[in-house]
């Protein structure tokens, strides 16, 4: 079976199945063409899912960001990914939408990239914002909300100026709804309550459960019988480093512990974590959901609240209850990190 053949019996299947149940799943495959921008490895692997859904044509080219560590994922995807997506090089801006093409695609609505390429004008036929996890859901969550709220992240420290770009930007993107040229797809659940407010707005939805990915064969596998996956958590100054290297400390001391690291864990900080009794690092390459998708028998994954959770819940299928995520203790909170990213950060846990 070809990968074009492949692909297509994915979005006829994956629309059939979503239309039993929301009546306004926009209908696949789709045709055109698609210009997308990706400033993460999930991302990347987001694209390609949301290309073998059958929703962004049949032409469609990927730009990655320049300087972000995306080469790994892109080696692993190029020779299976379905028909029609060609990596292009990396570039410092976005593909510009002010140009007429049929969609433009991004992963980050909060990226100061992506906001100041749809600000300047957009004569896409549709903008497509595709997966990036707890920060998909944070964004529908402020797009549904009946006040303006600038579409900024919730952990930086914002300027007058960034928060004046981040509220123009929620008004873009509502017009665009508006207009009928706004879809946002995402692997994680929304409430029928926000998918009808969705649906009020014109704000179309999709969603995907990794249909391409579990396809694929797994190419690694790992022996030691706890998978622990690495938080950023400390690195972005949420938490705070002493009990979580603690948390680790307890985990391991029950045998190996294999540990994937954040892309935005230090040299440094992964130093001390290599210096842990019974703790194995790995190296970070690829979406832990391209790594982990398959346990071995007594095998279990532990982790902080993140995106990853609800995705390996649905790779991970009947294995999902070898998943263990742990939440947060109040302790651990640096006094400087919001109660409602807190909030939002440990709603993972429900998702």
């Amino acid at each position: 079976m070809t990968s074009a053949v492949r692909s297509e019996g994915i979005a006829r299947s994956m629309s059939m199945n979503l239309s039993r149940r929301d009546t306004s799943e926009v209908p696949r495959p789709r045709f055109g063409a698609a210009s997308v921008w990706v400033e993460s490895p999930l991302q990347l692997l987001s694209a390609v899912e949301t290309h073998a859904a059958g929703l962004l044509g049949h032409e469609v080219r990927i730009v990655p960001r320049q300087g972000m560590p995306l080469e790994a994922t892109t080696q692993a995807l190029l020779s299976k990914a379905p028909a029609g997506v060609e990596f292009m090089r990396a570039s410092r801006r976005p593909p510009a939408p002010k140009y007429s093409t049929d969609r433009f695609v991004a992963g980050d609505a909060y990226s100061g990239k992506v906001q100041r390429a749809l600000l300047a004008g957009v004569k896409a036929k549709e903008v497509i914002i595709i997966d990036d996890g707890l920060a998909t859901l944070a964004l529908i969550n402020q797009l549904v909300a009946g006040e303006p709220t600038p579409l900024v992240r919730a952990r930086a420290r914002n300027s007058a100026a960034r928060s004046a770009m981040g509220l123009a930007m929620w008004h873009r993107l509502r017009q665009l709804a508006r207009e009928g040229r706004l879809l946002i797809v995402s692997a994680l659940l929304v409430s029928p309550a926000t998918q009808r407010r969705m649906a009020e707005l014109g704000i179309k939805f999709a969603q995907h459960k990794f249909e391409w990915l579990s396809t694929q064969p797994v190419a690694e596998r790992f022996t030691e019988p706890t998978l622990l996956i690495g938080s950023a958590m400390v690195a972005d100054g949420l938490i705070h480093e002493e009990p979580y290297r603690e948390w680790i400390s307890s985990i391991a001391a029950d045998g190996p512990v294999a540990y994937f690291p954040h892309r935005r864990e230090s040299t440094e900080f992964l130093e001390k974590i290599s210096q842990i009794k019974n703790v194995v690092p790995k190296q970070h390459t690829v979406p832990i959901e391209m790594r982990l998708r398959e346990l071995r028998p007594g095998q279990e994954i532990r982790a902080l609240p993140s995106t990853v959770i609800p995705s390996l819940r649905l790779l991970l299928g009947k294995d999902a209850r070898q998943l263990y995520p742990q939440a947060v203790p109040e302790s651990w909170w640096t006094e400087s990190t919001p109660v409602t990213l807190r909030e939002h950060l440990s709603s993972s846990l429900k998702v």
